[in-house]
């Protein structure tokens, strides 16, 4: 797996709990561009990694910048982002993804972030803005406090709805938010926030009939295994000529860095989509946070951290 040397440029405070962190390369070139959508990992110094959209513009290589949210339930990465991480530390960081790509031509596109799910769609809002194309912001958060980018978003003077709990009574009705858009031709649509809002967000585009809705989640969905699940299955590795028993105590992806097999991986949660690997033959039981259902169903890839088994032989390009 590549690795990108970066160093801290600058820390900014952007609303309560919420750092953004801007990182240049420390070769003095340019980074890998990257597209709107598109997240970076942290390889921190406690060992820990962690996945972070991108917010600048995707005009810009010769800096990355990331908005971190100190999160309450912190198994060590944000918390030490905000606690240690200091300007003009050098730390290793991977080449952008996009596991949230962005349809530019379409008619009208709406961005719904909820806290600090602003963060990939800021960087959207830059590239439509910048093209031209028709788009509007609505941007949920607790607080005014709680915020973050309000000065940016200012700034890129593009249509926008702001909505704080605390001043509005409570949060948004989603459904009746998206029901006054739902009447325009080619309108696509795009979330990002706490799984809460994200979950009414999918059931709310499925009750109004809008199929060309799209989120990113920064928590996995807890899904159980499928009823047609193997318990126990092998794993062909069609490159490395391996074979390996996965067992139900097991991860394909814990069995393959067991036997020296070079693969990608960051959350080990099924949401970064680090550890995408190409099926050539079988059927996973896909288990991740990444994958729309169309490409569940065509089974071309699988995330190999979270995932199991179907049939009794499953082939990949490893």
């Amino acid at each position: 797996m590549k690795i990108l040397k970066a160093f801290v440029h600058t820390i900014r405070w952007e609303a309560d709990e919420v750092i953004s962190v801007e990182l240049r390369p420390v070769s003095g070139e340019e980074f890998p561009a990257f597209t709107p959508g598109s997240h970076i990992d942290l390889h921190l110094p406690n060992g820990i990694q962690r996945s972070y959209s991108l917010c600048n513009s995707s005009n810009e290589c010769h800096r990355y910048v990331i908005g971190v949210l100190k999160d309450r339930a912190s198994r060590g990465g944000s918390r030490w982002v905000h606690e240690e991480l200091g300007v003009g530390m050098v730390i290793d960081i991977s080449p952008p993804r996009n596991n949230f790509p962005m349809h530019e031509a379409a008619a009208h596109t709406v961005l719904v972030a909820g806290g600090i799910g602003i963060t990939p769609l800021l960087c959207m809002a830059r590239r439509l803005r910048d093209l031209g194309c028709s788009l509007e912001l609505l941007y949920f958060t607790r607080s005014r406090r709680s915020a973050a980018f309000l000065d940016v978003l200012d700034s890129l003077d593009i249509q926008m709805t702001l909505h704080f709990d605390d001043e509005q009574g409570g949060p948004p009705d989603l459904k009746r938010v998206l029901a006054d858009r739902q009447h325009m031709s080619d309108l696509f649509v795009y979330a990002c926030g706490p799984t809460s809002m994200l979950n009414a967000f999918e059931q709310s585009c499925l009750a109004l009939g809008l199929k060309n809705a799209y989120v990113e989640r920064f928590v996995a969905i807890e899904q159980t295994p499928a009823a047609d699940s193997l318990s126990t299955f092998t794993v062909e590795l069609a490159r490395s000529n391996k074979s390996i028993t996965i067992t139900p105590a097991e991860s394909i992806l814990d069995r393959l860095l067991q036997a020296g097999i070079e693969v990608g991986y960051s959350c080990f949660e099924g949401v970064c989509g680090s550890c995408e690997t190409r099926v050539l033959a079988g059927e996973p039981d896909h288990r991740d946070s990444v994958l729309n259902a169309q490409e569940r169903a065509a089974n071309m890839t699988m995330m190999v951290c979270v995932s199991g088994c179907k049939s009794a032989t499953l082939r990949l390009d490893l």
